[in-house]
C-alpha cells in the first residue's frame, strides 16, 4: 500500500482539536480509496474503458481509411499474433487501426485498440518491423498496463474530491494551501500520465517473445528501436517522455537475445508481401 509523505504527517499533527475528527475521516476515505483502487476489472469493463480511452483519442487525431488493403494486412499480423500468444481471446478481439498524422506514435487501450500513426508506417522497412510495433502495443493490453493508468486516475480523481473536503474544515489558510501543495506533490509524482519506463521495458520484452511465438523475427524489434534512435529532433513527434532512451531498450532486448534465430525462406515471402501492400519498389 502507499505511504502518505513525512510532510502529510507533520500537517496532520499540527491541526487544531477541532478540525482533528475531520482529518482522520477524510484520511480513512483516502486509505479506502488506495485499498480499493486495485480491484479486478471483469473483461467487459477493461473493454468498455478500452473504447473511452479511444473515442478520447480520436477527438485528437483522425483515422486514416482510404487504403484498405493496408488496413486488412495490419489487422492479419496482428492475428497471427494474438492467435499465437497466451492471450488469444481478448474480449472482443484485438483491432488495429491508421492515425491520419505524420507524428510518429502507437498507442493502445486496454481495449484491444492498437493505434498506428501514418508517421510510423512511413519509417518502418519490413513486415517483421511492423509486427514489431503491433506486438509491443498487445504486449501494453496482456499486461494491462492502460488498466493500471486508469486506475491511477481514478485514485487521484478520488484522493483529490478527499483533499478537497478536508481543506474545507481548516481554519488557517496556509495550512489549507500548505496541505493542498503536499497532495498535490504526492499525487503527481506517483500517477504522472503515460506508462513507466518499467512498464515500456517489460513490454518491450513480451513484444520480443510474441513476435518469436508468431515466427517472426524478435530482433526487428531492435532494428526497430535502431531506426528510432536515428530520428533527429521533431521527426521522434511526441513519443512519451517517460519513454527509455532505444539505446537503452536495444542494449535490455540484447541482453534477452537466446534462441532468436532468423526465419527461413517465409521471411522472403513476407519481403514481398511487405513491398507489395505498403506500395514501395526495391
Amino acid at each position: 500500500m502507499y505511504k502518505f509523505p513525512v510532510i502529510v504527517l507533520l500537517l496532520i499533527i499540527s491541526f487544531n482539536a477541532t478540525a482533528q475528527v475531520d482529518v482522520n475521516d477524510a484520511l480513512s476515505r483516502m486509505d479506502r480509496t488506495i485499498n480499493t483502487s486495485q480491484d479486478e476489472f471483469t473483461m467487459q469493463d477493461i473493454y468498455f474503458l478500452g473504447r473511452a480511452v479511444s473515442a478520447h483519442l480520436l477527438n485528437n487525431y483522425r483515422l486514416y481509411t482510404e487504403n484498405r488493403a493496408l488496413i486488412e494486412y495490419l489487422n492479419l499480423i496482428c492475428s497471427a499474433l494474438a492467435i499465437n500468444s497466451p492471450h488469444p481471446n481478448w474480449f472482443n478481439g484485438y483491432y488495429v487501426m491508421i492515425l491520419d498524422t505524420r507524428i510518429i506514435n502507437a498507442f493502445a487501450t486496454p481495449g484491444g485498440h492498437i493505434f498506428i500513426s501514418r508517421g510510423f508506417l512511413e519509417i518502418v522497412t519490413s513486415e517483421d518491423m511492423l509486427a514489431a510495433i503491433i506486438a509491443h502495443e498487445m504486449a501494453h493490453i496482456q499486461l494491462r498496463h492502460g488498466i493500471a493508468v486508469i486506475s491511477h486516475s481514478n485514485l487521484v480523481q478520488n484522493l483529490n474530491q478527499e483533499r478537497q473536503r478536508l481543506s474545507q474544515n481548516l481554519n488557517n489558510e496556509a495550512q489549507q494551501q500548505l496541505f493542498t501543495a503536499a497532495v498535490g506533490e504526492f499525487t503527481q509524482s506517483l500517477f504522472s500520465g503515460g506508462y513507466s519506463q518499467l512498464q515500456e521495458f517489460e513490454a518491450d520484452s513480451t513484444a520480443f517473445n510474441l513476435l518469436l511465438l508468431a515466427g517472426y523475427n524478435p530482433e526487428s524489434l531492435i532494428d526497430l528501436f535502431g531506426i528510432l534512435g536515428r530520428l533527429q529532433g521533431d521527426q521522434r513527434g511526441n513519443l512519451n517522455s517517460t519513454h527509455p532512451l532505444p539505446s537503452q531498450r536495444i542494449e535490455n532486448l540484447t541482453r534477452q537475445r537466446r534462441i532468436a534465430n532468423r526465419t527461413g525462406n517465409n521471411t522472403i515471402v513476407r519481403r514481398e508481401r511487405f513491398l507489395r501492400v505498403m506500395e514501395r519498389q526495391e
